[in-house]
């Protein structure tokens, strides 16, 4: 029974050793490569990871400006924009201005004179 479980451990750590004999250490590309040769990839490696992360961020600035954008779009216009501030007119606008007023005070006058009048007759 121990022999069975010496062979047992035995065997498995030749097969984690020769596991761990036929990885690289970090950093070195290939087998055989110089360190030269090792920074070299190591700089090539980030250089490419660096120009993935900014076109992942012009993506998403895009992304976020069509996102504001959109969000714009949707907003409701403000209830009360308020009231139109007039120009200043020549003196023969303002002139007419106040005759058309005059007129249209008259009218409602007369008309509403009539329905009283109507209203008030006797029977």
């Amino acid at each position: 029974m121990r022999a069975l479980a010496l062979l047992i451990v035995l065997t498995v750590s030749a097969a984690a050793g020769s596991a761990v004999a036929q990885s690289r250490p970090y950093g070195h590309p290939w087998p055989g490569a110089t360190v030269g040769d090792s920074h070299r990839y190591e700089m090539d490696r980030q250089r490419a990871l660096s120009d993935q992360r900014a076109a992942e961020a012009r993506a998403y600035q895009s992304e976020a400006r069509l996102t504001v954008l959109e969000i714009q779009a949707a907003r409701q216009p403000p209830l009360y924009t308020g009231y139109a501030v007039a120009a200043p007119g020549s003196p023969e606008q303002a002139r007419l201005e106040r005759e058309v007023a005059t007129e249209r005070r008259r009218t409602v006058t007369r008309e509403t004179t009539q329905i009283d009048d109507w209203l008030d007759r006797r029977p």
